[in-house]
C-alpha cells in the first residue's frame, strides 16, 4: 500500500495506437513508481494509399477517460501535484478556436500525403536552408505540409487561421488546450522541432519557414520549455486545477526517462515505428548521413540536441502479419513462431508500408518480400519481419558512426516489440552492441512525469533513482554470419526502392 499523503504526478501519454494515463507515485529517493495505469486503443483510418489518421475527439475523450480512472485508482486527485504530457510526434490537429471542435481528422506522422510538395520544394533548392535551420530533411512526416493540407482543404480555414479563428498544433498543443479549457495555446519545444517552422537553434518560429510551407504564424502555438507551467487544468475536469508542468515528444520524453542525458547516451524506441535518438549534447550536430538534427529537451538554460533516426514501420510490421494476413494469432506468438526456424532461409521483409524512414528517406517505397522459394512458409514472413527490426536499426547506427559518432556500447531499449527475447537478441547481434531494457517499459510516460516533477519543482534534477536492473542482451553472433545476413538485406532494400523508381 501507498501512503496517502505521498506526491503523484499524472503523466499523459498519447500514442499512435493508444492513449494511456499512469500515476506516478514520488519517493522519497527522488524516484518515481508507477501506481495506476489505465489505457484505450485508438482507431486508425486510412481514406487512401498512404493516408494515415486519427479522430482528434476520440483522443481527447481517451484522454480524460482514462486520466479519471487512474486518478480514482490512485486515491483521489488531492495526491497529485502535476500532469505531464508525452505525444505521438509531427501528426497535426486543425480545430476551431471557439467551439474547441476539431475541423478535420488529424493527419498521423506516418502519413504520406504530401509528398509531392515536399518533392517540389526539394526540387527547387530549398532542402539545405531548411535542414540548416531546423535540422530535418524535406518529407512529408513533418507537421509543417500537414498544416498546409488541412488549411487547404478545410473550407475557410486559412482566412480564419491568419485572425487565430482557427488554431493549429501538435498532439499535446491539442491536449493542453482541451485540459486549459483553451487557456493555453502552447507547445514545448521539441515537438515544435519537428514541426520545418522552428528554428533549431533560437528555438522560435522562422517568419521565411512559415512563409515557405504556407503555415500563418498566427495560427501556431506559443513555444515553452519542456519543464514550467504550460497551463493549469479546469477544475471542472478532475476536480481541482493541476498544473500542467512538463511536456515533450515520446522519443525525447523516453530520452529522458531513459536517463540518457548525456553526449553520447543513446536509446532506441520499438513502438509502431521505431527511433533511434542520440545525446550529442548542448549544441546542434548536423548530419552528412540523413540522420535529424533536433532538439532532445530544453529546460531553463539546459538543453541538449540529437541525432535521430527514425523506422516507419517496426511493431506495425507485426501488427500487419496479426491483422491484415492472419500468420500470427496475436503478436506476442511471433517470438516463439520465429524460433521453430534455425534462419530466415533466405527471406527478407521491407516494411516500406508507409516508405521507408532514414537513412534512406524514400517516400514511395512499400512494402516487400523477397528471397521466398518453395519451401518459404508464414513462419519465414513472420521471422523476416522480427529481423528487420535489428537490419533496420543496424542501419541508423552506422549512419550515426558515419557522422563522427562513437559506435555505441550500449544501447537501451524500450517499446513493446522489446518483450520479444528473439528479437532483442537479434539486434544483439546484428548491431554488434550490448542491449539494455528496463524493468519498467513505459520510458515516455516517465520521462514525462519527471519532466513535470523537475517542472514543479519537486525534484531537483532530470537523473532517475532507485530503478532496477535492466535485462541485457549480449552479441553472440559469427562475423561471417552477420555480414551474410546484412549482405542480403541490403539486397532487399535496393530492390524495393528500385520497384518504387520503375
Amino acid at each position: 500500500m501507498t501512503s496517502p499523503t505521498t506526491t503523484c504526478i499524472l503523466a499523459i501519454d498519447q500514442g499512435t495506437t493508444s492513449t494511456r494515463a499512469i500515476a506516478f507515485e514520488l519517493r522519497e529517493d527522488g524516484g518515481l513508481h508507477p501506481v495506476a495505469i489505465s489505457q484505450i486503443e485508438l482507431a486508425q483510418h486510412f481514406p487512401a494509399s498512404g493516408w494515415v489518421e486519427h479522430d482528434a475527439a476520440e483522443i481527447w475523450a481517451a484522454t480524460l477517460q482514462t486520466c479519471r480512472e487512474v486518478i480514482r485508482k490512485a486515491g483521489g486527485v488531492g495526491r497529485f501535484s502535476a500532469i505531464g504530457i508525452t505525444n505521438q510526434r509531427e501528426t497535426a490537429v486543425i480545430w476551431d478556436a471557439a467551439t474547441g471542435e476539431p475541423l478535420h481528422r488529424a493527419i498521423v506522422w506516418q502519413d504520406r500525403r504530401t509528398a509531392g510538395v515536399t518533392d517540389r520544394l526539394n526540387a527547387e533548392g530549398h532542402e539545405g536552408a531548411v535542414r540548416a535551420a531546423t535540422g530535418l530533411i524535406l518529407d512529408p512526416y513533418f507537421s509543417a505540409t500537414k498544416f498546409a493540407w488541412l488549411l487547404d482543404t478545410v473550407p475557410g480555414a486559412r482566412d480564419r487561421a491568419a485572425r487565430r479563428e482557427v488554431l493549429l498544433g501538435t498532439i499535446e498543443t491539442w491536449l493542453i488546450w482541451k485540459l486549459t479549457g483553451g487557456a493555453s495555446h502552447v507547445t514545448d519545444a521539441t515537438n515544435a522541432s519537428r514541426t520545418s517552422l522552428m528554428d533549431l537553434n533560437d528555438r522560435v518560429w522562422r517568419d521565411d519557414l512559415c512563409d515557405l510551407f504556407g503555415v500563418p504564424p498566427q495560427a501556431l502555438a506559443e513555444i515553452r520549455d519542456c519543464a514550467g507551467v504550460l497551463g493549469a487544468s479546469n477544475p471542472v475536469l478532475f476536480g481541482i486545477a493541476l498544473p500542467i508542468t512538463g511536456a515533450a515528444g515520446d522519443q525525447q520524453a523516453a530520452l529522458v526517462g531513459h536517463g540518457a542525458l548525456n553526449a553520447g547516451d543513446a536509446k532506441i524506441t520499438y513502438g509502431t515505428g521505431a527511433f533511434l535518438v542520440a545525446n550529442v549534447g548542448p549544441s546542434p550536430v548536423v548530419s552528412a548521413s540523413r540522420l535529424l538534427g533536433t532538439l532532445g529537451y530544453a529546460v531553463g538554460e539546459d538543453a541538449a540536441y540529437a541525432l535521430e533516426g527514425s523506422i516507419f514501420s517496426a511493431g506495425s510490421a507485426i501488427q500487419w502479419l496479426r491483422d491484415c494476413v492472419g500468420m500470427i494469432a496475436d503478436s506476442r506468438a511471433s517470438e516463439a513462431v520465429a524460433q521453430t526456424l534455425t534462419d530466415n532461409g533466405g527471406v527478407y521483409l521491407v516494411p516500406g508500408f508507409t516508405g521507408l524512414g532514414a537513412p534512406w528517406w524514400e517516400p514511395d517505397v512499400r512494402g516487400a518480400v523477397l528471397g521466398l522459394t518453395r519451401d518459404s512458409t508464414p513462419a519465414h514472413f513472420v521471422r523476416a519481419g522480427l529481423e528487420a527490426l535489428a537490419y533496420q536499426t543496424r542501419d541508423l547506427l552506422d549512419a550515426l558512426a558515419a557522422d563522427g559518432a562513437p559506435r555505441l556500447k550500449v544501447l537501451k531499449v524500450d517499446g513493446g516489440v522489446t518483450a520479444n527475447a528473439f528479437a532483442m537478441q537479434f539486434v544483439a547481434d546484428i548491431c554488434e552492441v550490448t542491449v539494455q531494457r528496463p524493468a519498467f517499459q513505459e520510458m515516455t510516460a516517465l520521462g514525462a512525469a519527471r519532466l513535470a516533477a523537475f517542472g514543479a519543482g519537486l525534484i531537483d534534477d532530470l537523473m532517475p533513482r532507485g530503478d532496477e536492473a535492466p535485462a541485457t542482451w549480449t552479441p553472440r553472433m559469427a562475423a561471417t554470419q552477420r555480414e551474410r545476413l546484412l549482405g542480403g538485406w541490403r539486397r532487399a532494400v535496393r530492390a524495393a526502392i528500385v520497384a518504387a523508381h520503375d
